[in-house]
């Protein structure tokens, strides 16, 4: 993290705009037009890692009743195997989003979903490097949607990949909804397990990829300064 503040980095950004789409899972709604692609997810780590070998991109869209946020990731074998809400989601490739609305680098909150739409939503009081603890009994009351563009849980199928649209209302977030001009940090993390091929079995040993939209600059999703800035506008 130091190395990136020190070379003078900044926290990507972006301008989300207003719109209300249909959460189907394929990010197919014309509302969707309206908002750009975020740049392709990079190591968590950034430029001192390999790029990502399957691509990852986000958009993000705003109502008076929800946040919403789509993502689209290449994969061409899409599985998971958890099914239990507030499950570990990360044991599997999922998608994850870190939400600051207070912007202050605290009281934060992460949501995570894998291809079988299972969800675990997490609050924390602060970040876990400044002794902060989870707490799994918050609720984000979010809709999700997921689309997968092939063969779930079929290793023997080459697959194109999945999607996923989530729809987080503005109250358990412990805000209104925003008015033009505010200003939120928020990130995302795409989680990838090496498999033996053929297979849904981990290669065990091996630590799982996370591929972010803004690196953090070391392993840790949980440096909230380092996340992107998404500035409301109508």
């Amino acid at each position: 993290m130091a190395s990136l503040l020190a070379c003078g980095w900044e926290p990507l950004k972006y301008e989300c705009r207003q719109g209300t789409p249909r959460l189907t899972g394929k990010i197919d709604d014309p509302a969707w037009q309206k908002a750009a692609w975020t740049a392709d997810f990079v190591d968590i780590e950034g430029d001192r890692q390999p790029k990502p070998h399957f691509r990852t991109r986000a958009k993000m869209l705003w109502d008076e009743t929800y946040f919403y946020v789509a993502a689209e990731m290449e994969e061409p074998n899409v599985w998971a195997t958890l099914t239990e809400h507030d499950s570990v989601i990360f044991q599997d490739n999922d998608f994850e989003v870190f939400l600051d609305p207070e912007g202050v680098a605290a009281r934060y909150f992460e949501f995570e979903v894998n291809a079988l739409n299972t969800t675990w939503d997490l609050y924390l009081e602060r970040a876990y490097r400044d002794s902060g603890s989870a707490d799994n009994s918050w609720e984000s009351e979010a809709l999700s949607k997921v689309f997968v563009d092939g063969t779930l849980n079929d290793p023997s199928q080459k697959d194109r990949g999945w999607s996923v649209e989530i729809a987080f209302p503005w109250g358990p977030l412990r805000q209104n909804a925003p008015s033009e001009g505010d200003v939120w940090r928020v990130n995302f993390s795409r989680v990838e397990w090496d498999v033996h091929p053929g297979t849904m079995k981990k290669i065990e040993g091996k630590p799982e990829r996370n591929w972010v939209w803004s690196p953090q600059g070391v392993s840790d999703m949980h440096q909230p300064e380092m996340w992107g800035v998404v500035r409301f506008s109508d």
